[in-house]
């Protein structure tokens, strides 16, 4: 049964997405309207729920890993998850994901140059076996890198749009 969340539970979650490390107190006083007990007890069930994760990311800019390519990669038959889970060893890959359509496999990849990105994908992906395919689609910027939970998952959320075709983004949380 899924876990139903309220206002308190998503204002506690918006506010550690934009910063990880703030305190329970901090996170009281930011609420205004909670006290730092509540916040604890609050923020002890979502991690214990599994509904979040606390932990560092890093960025990958800041250490002059600035190019960023997904690759999308046909396999065997039946070779999916080995090949899905040597590739995720890989300390250039990000994310990997078994995928269903044109290729098998979905991952990103982190390098310092074309060159390096270039090598790690004709040397490395390329000769692993049971590979078939595999395509290269630059990232040349990134637009969003953090998943939100969206509004439906709360007890206390606005009505979903009238048209599933609404398209206008909604606001993610409180800025001060």
């Amino acid at each position: 049964m899924p876990i139903k969340l309220d206002q308190l539970d998503k204002e506690i979650i918006d506010l550690l997405t934009r910063d990880g490390r703030m305190s329970c107190a901090e996170i009281a006083r930011e609420i205004g309207t909670v006290s730092e007990r509540s916040v604890r007890y609050r923020l002890e069930k979502l991690i214990e729920e599994n509904v979040i994760r606390v932990n560092a990311i890093p960025v990958p800019q800041s250490l002059e890993y600035s190019v960023v390519a997904d690759v999308f990669i046909e396999v065997e038959t039946g070779q999916v998850l080995e090949i899905a889970r040597k590739i995720a060893s890989y300390d250039l890959v990000s994310y990997v994901a078994c995928s269903t359509g044109e290729s098998d496999i979905s991952i990103q990849i982190i390098a310092q140059n074309n060159r390096e990105l270039y090598e790690f994908v004709t040397e490395v992906l390329g000769k692993i076996p049971g590979v078939r395919k595999t395509t290269t689609s630059m990232v040349p910027f990134i637009v969003k890198d953090n998943w939100r939970i969206p509004f439906s998952a709360f007890r206390d959320s606005r009505p979903e749009p009238e048209s599933t075709m609404d398209l206008e983004p909604r606001p993610q949380s409180r800025e001060r």
